[in-house]
């Protein structure tokens, strides 16, 4: 045989050890021990350490390599999956994983041998999305504050809005006990002096309240009116936790008022109660051949009071920004003791074309203070890096060209990280 003229022309049998000039019947009895398992084991130790040993008959070598070879075959046959369907989705849920039928041991011992597995029936996506979905109802519990039950009523012979709070349903837990001790404040913004609530329910999640709350207000002054309602829990020797809080922009969504309609609202998740600063209305107007933009201050409404009369002092300051440094400022005359002023004052910047995608516009209202210093009420801004309403109102000004622009823009506050010297919203 070939192996048989490559063994005895090979260096090692040059020089022949004791062991291999045995007789046939010493050769027979050697491979009768093979199939004893400790000579086996000591055996397969000993082909590891050298193809070529001189210790090792050559016999005796390629007995032990079919032995190693059957027992890799019944190997892979009792870890591959029964069902090629299954393998197949196997490889797909694990790329990384290593195929068993492209494994060549060679000469080498195989690894300890291996319980039947059924790993090729087990679906890894399976597990995968559980965990998913559990994350996902995992926060939107989070954000889940249940809902509220109202109704609006106005009686025109009182000129008086009715709000009637019927009841909450599915509110969070907040307390240890796995319950809450809820109510509800109510605010018919912007006048937030007036505040009213409902009493306070023990021990549940579902609290009916069934009470009404009466405001005293004009027909016409309601379409700027805004419903603000805070549901509270309440702790009797710490701070009350919020809830969640529900604004309605517009008291007649719902129906004309006329006659009681009951509302369901869910209420928005909320650690501190909105403050409402107010909105400004400007237009805005540029010329490209002049390389002017004019921005005209129209009005304010409901502001935010900062002084103990329940007024303000209000001024609105107008700032050229370019690269988060402010480059110019202006400001319009200060109205006093008002809430809702009116300005009808323009502010004008020179700005080439060519400039106008670097630069944006902070309008700043503030309250003026003959003594200490003056505070702001609220901001917006306007331009191509600005958000919302505020890039919006640039780009169509870029659009219509000569022609004003005008929007209402609601006031935030300041973050934190607004600095004189780096005015950034």
């Amino acid at each position: 045989m070939p192996w048989r003229t490559k063994e005895a022309s090979s260096p090692s049998s040059a020089n022949p050890s004791p062991e291999a000039l045995q007789s046939p019947s010493s050769r027979g009895n050697m491979a009768d021990k093979l199939k004893d398992p400790n000579t086996l084991g000591f055996l397969e130790a000993a082909v590891k350490i050298s193809h070529t040993s001189p210790d090792i008959p050559a016999e005796v070598q390629m007995s032990v390599k079919e032995h190693i070879m059957r027992h890799t075959r019944l190997q892979r046959q009792t870890t591959e999956p029964a069902s090629s369907t299954r393998h197949t989705s196997f490889k797909r849920h694990l790329p990384r994983q290593m195929h068993v039928s492209s494994v060549d041991y060679g000469n080498e011992l195989p690894p300890a041998a291996e319980q039947p597995t059924s790993i090729g029936r087990i679906k890894p996506e399976l597990y995968k999305q559980k965990s998913v979905d559990g994350d996902d109802a995992k926060s939107e519990a989070a954000k889940s504050c249940g809902k509220i039950n109202f109704s609006l009523r106005y009686d025109y012979e009182n000129e008086t809005l009715i709000v009637r709070i019927l009841k909450a349903f599915d509110l969070p837990a907040k307390d240890f006990c796995g319950s809450s001790d809820p109510y509800v404040k109510i605010y018919l913004l912007p006048d937030r002096k007036c505040k009213l609530q409902t009493r306070v329910h023990r021990k549940t999640l579902n609290p009916t309240f069934d009470e009404n709350f009466h405001f005293p207000v004009p027909y016409e002054e309601l379409a700027d009116r805004k419903l603000h309602l805070s549901v509270f829990d309440f702790d009797r020797f710490s701070r009350h936790d919020m809830i969640g809080e529900v604004i309605l922009d517009n008291l007649f969504e719902a129906s004309d008022l006329s006659r009681e309609t009951s509302i369901w609202k869910d209420i928005q998740y909320a650690t501190s109660e909105s403050v409402d600063l107010g909105e400004i209305m400007f237009s805005l107007c540029y010329l490209p051949t002049a390389g002017r933009l004019t921005l005209t201050v129209i009005k304010c409404r409901n502001l935010k009071a900062m002084d103990i009369t329940g007024y303000s002092d209000p001024y609105v300051k107008v700032s050229l920004l370019c690269d988060g440094r402010r480059l110019k400022k202006k400001k319009t005359t200060i109205k006093k003791n008002t809430l809702n002023p009116v300005y009808n004052e323009a502010i004008i910047f020179d700005i080439p074309p060519e400039n106008m995608d670097q630069v944006s516009l902070l309008i700043s209202v503030m309250d003026y203070d003959r003594v200490g210093h003056n505070e702001i009420i609220g901001v917006c801004r306007v331009g191509i890096s600005a958000e919302g309403l505020g890039r919006d109102h640039w780009n169509e000004m870029l659009a219509y060209p000569r022609k004003p622009i005008a929007h209402w823009h609601s006031l935030v506050e300041v973050k934190k990280s607004f600095k004189e010297g780096n005015p950034r919203l």
